[in-house]
């Protein structure tokens, strides 16, 4: 896991950096404001929604769900991060938390219309993904919906294409990037999983619980 100071030097420039490699549809930002529209567009049919965005960043999707009239709660390790974001929304809740140890105890037995995550569960490992998805379920309301965007691919054979297109330099070796798939599979007794590429090394996973 990646500590929190690596994000709070990049913090100033992360969203220049993101714009310019999805520009150039270069990994591994390639699709990045495909994802950011596809997330945005599903919540914005639910307004007003209780939106948990687990990752938040510098609150690029999460300003914009907060200015559509949704109520916001932010979760992200980064102080940083969370200082670019917490001007943009003077009425959302903020926490700042490692998802890798879970979620906040301040939100324990909270209930959100749609929890969301973008660019930030490839830090776990695809077992930690899964038991980390699993332990979401009990915070979504009735029909509410987990939606992850992130560099991912529908199979294998598309990851290792991807991965011998940039090569050794360019590759991050340290992150594990959602295969479908395998996701999908490690989830099918508890959840309905459906995936859509957006760019060759971007997509977007709906997730909803059984029953």
């Amino acid at each position: 896991m990646i500590e929190s100071h690596v994000f709070d030097m990049w913090a100033e420039g992360y969203d220049e950096e993101v714009r310019l490699a999805d520009e150039n549809d270069e990994y591994p930002f390639a699709g990045y404001k495909k994802v950011m529209n596809a997330i945005y567009t599903d919540v914005m049919e639910k307004r007003p929604a209780q939106v948990l965005d687990i990752g938040m960043g510098t609150g690029t999707l999460a300003v914009k769900l907060y200015e559509g009239g949704n109520r916001i709660t932010g979760v992200d390790f980064s102080e940083n991060m969370m200082a670019s974001a917490k001007p943009k929304m003077p009425n959302a809740d903020f926490y700042q938390f490692d998802f890798a140890q879970g979620l906040p105890p301040e939100i324990s037995g909270m209930k959100y219309d749609f929890i969301v995550s973008t660019y930030a569960l490839h830090h776990l490992t695809d077992g930690l993904k899964i038991s980390f998805i699993k332990s979401l379920l009990p915070y979504l309301n009735e029909e509410g919906v987990i939606l992850i965007g992130d560099i991912g691919f529908p199979t294998r054979i598309e990851f290792d294409a991807c991965k011998a297109r940039y090569g050794p330099e360019d590759w991050d070796e340290d992150e594990y990037y959602f295969i479908f798939s395998e996701i999908s599979e490690g989830l099918a007794g508890c959840c309905r999983v459906s995936y859509a590429q957006v760019s060759h090394c971007a997509g977007v996973m709906k997730i909803r619980p059984l029953g």
